[in-house]
């Protein structure tokens, strides 16, 4: 399972993805929004993490709504501590608040996996 990854702190971007590939994941990296707007329009990937803030003009929420427009079924989990811009999350989503242990990422990917694989009903 691929994992796209969007956090433009390089010591939280290090250890989130040391914790995902220990965990068995392919992990894919960006450091914006620009940067994963790129990698979501290739589908390279089975689950978006994204921070909310991000430099740039392209923050979480629209990374998310811009990758769904493509693959409306693509699990996604926010990462926040504070965000001026109201939240807007899309349907099936999960919200972590940070600081965060890179273990809960791992945690909500593998649920996130289950419930889509789960029949519905």
């Amino acid at each position: 399972m691929s994992v796209l990854l969007v956090e433009d702190d390089p010591l939280i971007r290090e250890f989130v993805v040391e914790a995902l590939r220990d965990a068995g994941y392919h992990v894919i990296h960006a450091s914006n929004g620009e940067e994963a707007l790129d990698w979501c329009k290739r589908h390279v990937a089975d689950v978006l993490v994204t921070d909310v803030r991000l430099p740039g003009n392209i923050d979480g929420w629209q990374i998310a709504e811009r990758c769904r427009e493509s693959d409306p079924e693509l699990p996604v989990i926010y990462a926040t501590g504070f965000s001026p811009a109201t939240p807007r999350p899309v349907p099936g989503s999960r919200i972590v608040q940070k600081p965060f242990h890179p273990e809960e990422i791992v945690r909500m990917i593998k649920e996130l996996g289950e419930e889509k694989e789960a029949p519905p009903g």
